[in-house]
């Protein structure tokens, strides 16, 4: 069965995040890396901040929604605070 992957790539060069969905994480996370995605292509290298995974291609697609939403920030944000001590990465987000 095909999962899918609803991830949060950050930048290293502006300390700011990319989210995105995949059915191959990755392969994905390659893509972005090596300027194969036109939208990031000026904002590598990245690193996998955070991801989850689905078994339904529509779940992953709707938690992709929140978390590019106000609430889904601001849970990334909280996940930020117990991973990193840099509030510039934090008020990037």
């Amino acid at each position: 069965m095909q999962s899918y992957h609803t991830y949060v790539l950050l930048s290293e060069k502006d300390n700011h995040f990319y989210i995105g969905m995949t059915s191959c994480l990755q392969k994905r996370v390659y893509q972005h890396n090596v300027g194969k995605v036109k939208s990031t292509k000026a904002r590598r290298p990245f690193k996998l901040f955070y991801y989850e995974e689905y078994q339904d291609k529509t779940e992953a697609r709707k938690r992709e929604i929140f978390l590019k939403s106000g609430q889904g920030r601001l849970f990334l944000q909280r996940k930020l605070k117990r991973s990193t001590k840099d509030e510039e990465t934090i008020k990037n987000l």
